[in-house]
């Protein structure tokens, strides 16, 4: 992944509001200056907020999920990077462009050209071979037969589909299905994927399948994607960062990590109380600094077992089971924190405590 904060970012949402419903523009005048809440908004004008200014940017081969609970408001989200939805206030930019400002002829050239989707429901065409519904928008973009099928054979190949080619959807597995749907978005070459919860019909195993290839083609590819999910542990699988939303708001973005050990609030909280921190929790976050260890502690001892700061707490248990020491934390051939079994075992319940003073 490549995410320079130098770089400018592919993907801005600023400010951005959806109200749906015939009196919007009134609702959202009220919501401006009352700011009224959602459920204010419907009892009085009749309309459902389905965004509720929303801020957010992705960079370049970001993998950014968007996570909540049925009708939290982001597969609506996702739909206004491509303008499937009009915003009813804020915008959205497209590596450097307004997508509310393009005229129907710019839009259909970025749809299909520089944005890819994926959706849980892959509506693949019956009549048409899996090569056929791979390079359907090179077909409709008059790309020549011969081109077409280099391209379908790269993206058919990438998915692990050698041999169906010539195949008909009806005659391949979910899975498959899905797999076809991916190739076809990757065939066309876009920059951004947006990806609309495209696992969470299948069954677990096929779904961690799925995942891990998209994870492998998406590293390989550099692609900036937007994926939708309602399940916390395949946006941490997945995603270099994570956005939870709730009632059309944004209430936390953050690493993995961040979102696990630092929760904003009793919701995402919540969320986060079930999952493991063993392979998602890092050294580096639950260490004391070297000069606060020794303040409060005294010196370093020899024997020590020593880590990095990107191990993560299952590398530290196994060496805490060896070694009754705290843990040496080093970095670049220098010695940069402690790892107590207080805070080691305090990192396993998801908790980072203040360094002790």
């Amino acid at each position: 992944m490549n995410t320079s904060s130098s770089s400018s970012p592919v993907i801005e949402c600023k400010n951005l509001w959806k109200i749906f419903g015939a009196r919007h523009k009134e609702a959202m005048k009220f919501v401006q200056e009352s700011s009224l809440g959602k459920s204010e908004v419907r009892d009085r004008f009749g309309c459902v907020v389905g965004v509720q200014n929303v801020s957010f940017s992705v960079s370049q081969g970001e993998i950014f999920c968007i996570m909540g609970l049925s009708g939290s408001g982001k597969s609506t989200l996702i739909r206004h990077v491509n303008r499937l939805i009009e915003p009813t206030l804020g915008q959205v930019i497209i590596e450097g462009v307004d997508v509310n400002s393009l005229n129907a002829r710019a839009l259909r050239k970025l749809r299909a050209e520089k944005i890819g989707m994926v959706f849980q429901s892959m509506a693949l065409m019956p009549h048409r071979t899996v090569r056929d519904n791979v390079v359907f928008s090179l077909e409709v973009r008059g790309i020549n037969e011969k081109q077409r099928h280099e391209v379908a054979s790269r993206a058919i190949h990438a998915v692990d589909l050698d041999g169906w080619d010539s195949h008909y959807p009806d005659e391949l597995s979910g899975g498959m299905q899905q797999r076809v749907g991916l190739a076809r978005a990757i065939a066309a070459d876009p920059d951004i994927l947006l990806m609309d919860e495209p696992f969470s019909a299948l069954d677990p195993l096929i779904r961690r399948q799925l995942q891990d290839k998209f994870i492998s083609l998406s590293a390989e590819m550099n692609k900036t994607t937007l994926f939708i999910t309602h399940d916390l542990d395949e946006a941490i699988r997945i995603g270099d960062r994570i956005a939870i939303m709730k009632d059309g708001v944004l209430v936390q973005v953050g690493t993995p990590e961040e979102i696990v050990t630092e929760p904003a609030d009793d919701y995402v909280r919540d969320f986060v109380g079930g999952i493991s921190k063993l392979e998602l929790v890092t050294a580096g976050k639950i260490m004391e600094p070297l000069e606060a260890y020794q303040q409060h502690a005294g010196a370093i001892g020899q024997g020590w077992s020593v880590a990095r700061p990107e191990d993560n707490l299952n590398t530290l248990v196994d060496m805490a089971i060896e070694n009754e020491h705290p843990i040496l934390i080093q970095s670049d051939g220098k010695m940069v924190g402690v790892v107590t079994r207080h805070a080691l075992l305090r990192g396993i319940q998801g908790r980072v405590e203040p360094v002790s003073k």
